[in-house]
């Protein structure tokens, strides 16, 4: 899509994901009105921009699948399996909604037995677990990881509720119901965390900072890997804050457009710790078990099973529906003061509690596609930090 066509279709509020960013841009590249006293921005402590202080790199492999998440009820042997993974970018962000449709899945084959399994303890595992006790079920979670060494452990930890959540082209018209279902729901179930001790979820500026060229460039031809993703978060614009332009001279960035939104955070740890606290102070079981095939579930004493296995579910159930998308993470020191995220070019940085994300994504959403490796590749997050590092030296003191 090429610069022109970016701008007509942003929709009102940011959907922000691990490999890439979409950012309601500006419509046109007039300068914005200036602001009232009361909504100035006020003073942005740096974030100390070093490669020397990056103390953690990580790699997270999010299971897409064109379709969708898969959310079906399947028999197999004596176990009725209802699945639920697939969630690309936006595990996090849908967890509860798609916890809800699952769970519902689960009870219509429950015939009396109120005992249930769920397979997986990351964030969709945990909340299928808590969303099924609420609904007076007695659940046993069995996972071979619990955070933090489970994957959605390693996600940036912003509201994504469209990242990478489906291909337009693979989808079916029915879709977007189910996604605003799963969102709304996810939403709400967020809103009740804030606030809480640890501050598992909280509001936080963000700022998107852009050069756009003086001239319209002619838009390159789409490459082989180039994929078009689903987007449906103008769906639910009016349940979120908006993105509005800001004079860039009222800000100490250097860019020619700047753009102020509110993003909800998640703070993973602190989030994962809460999850899992509150299923086991409601009775819940967590055993560690590792499933080396579908057969395996014939050892469970519940007759049915909520399958969270995440990526897991490509090599455990033969799904080959399910497409890598790396993401790498490189954390810098925390710091308390800086209460902002930042996205420019191709570089996004969230500020969380336990430290600071920074990421490149060269190819925008495509970065990383039907890329399982896992190995950290040091240099490019150093060189993310050094980018960071030269938009700093630049910025109005």
């Amino acid at each position: 899509m090429n610069r022109r066509n970016f701008l007509q279709t942003s929709s009102a509020f940011a959907a922000l994901s691990l490999a890439g960013c979409k950012i309601p841009r500006a419509t046109t590249l007039a300068t914005a009105p200036t602001l009232p006293w009361y909504d100035l921005v006020g003073p942005l402590p740096p974030i100390h921009a070093d490669a020397a202080r990056i103390f953690n790199i990580t790699v997270c492999t999010r299971p897409f699948r064109a379709a969708g998440p898969r959310i079906e009820a399947e028999r197999i042997g004596d176990k009725i399996v209802i699945h639920n993974y697939g969630h690309g970018g936006s595990g996090w962000s849908l967890s509860w909604g798609s916890a809800q449709v699952a769970v519902t899945k689960a009870h219509e084959n429950l015939s009396g037995n109120q005992s249930l399994a769920v397979i997986g303890c990351g964030a969709i595992g945990l909340t299928s677990a808590i969303t099924a006790q609420r609904a007076g079920l007695r659940v046993t979670i069995y996972a071979r990881e619990r955070p933090p060494y489970v994957r959605s452990s390693r996600a940036t930890g912003s509201w994504t509720p469209d990242s990478r959540i489906a291909l337009t082209s693979a989808v079916t018209p029915s879709f977007g119901d189910l996604w605003e279902f799963m969102a709304r729901t996810s939403l709400a179930m967020h809103r009740g965390f804030l606030g809480v001790a640890g501050t598992p979820v909280e509001w936080q500026d963000a700022y998107f900072l852009d050069d756009p060229p003086a001239h319209e460039p002619p838009e390159a031809p789409e490459s082989a890997t180039h994929h078009i993703f689903a987007s449906f978060h103008g769906r639910i614009a009016e349940a979120m804050p908006h993105w509005e332009n800001i004079d860039p001279s009222l800000t100490p960035f250097p860019t020619r457009q700047v753009r102020r939104g509110t993003q909800l955070n998640f703070n993973i740890a602190d989030y994962s710790r809460q999850l899992i606290s509150d299923f086991l102070t409601a009775g819940g079981q967590i055993e560690t078990r590792e499933f080396h095939s579908p057969a395996d579930f014939a050892a469970l004493p519940q007759t049915v099973v909520v399958n969270c296995t995440g990526y897991e579910a490509r090599r455990l159930f033969a799904d080959e529906s399910i497409v890598p998308i790396r993401g790498q993470i490189g954390w810098l020191v925390p710091q308390p003061e800086v209460r902002y995220n930042l996205y420019y070019q191709d570089l996004i940085i969230v500020s969380r509690r336990d430290g600071i994300a920074v990421q490149t994504n060269p190819q925008g959403d495509d970065t990383g596609w039907n890329d399982a490796g896992e190995q950290v590749d040091r240099s490019a997050s150093e060189d993310g930090v050094r980018r960071l590092q030269a938009l700093y030296s630049r910025m109005k003191h």
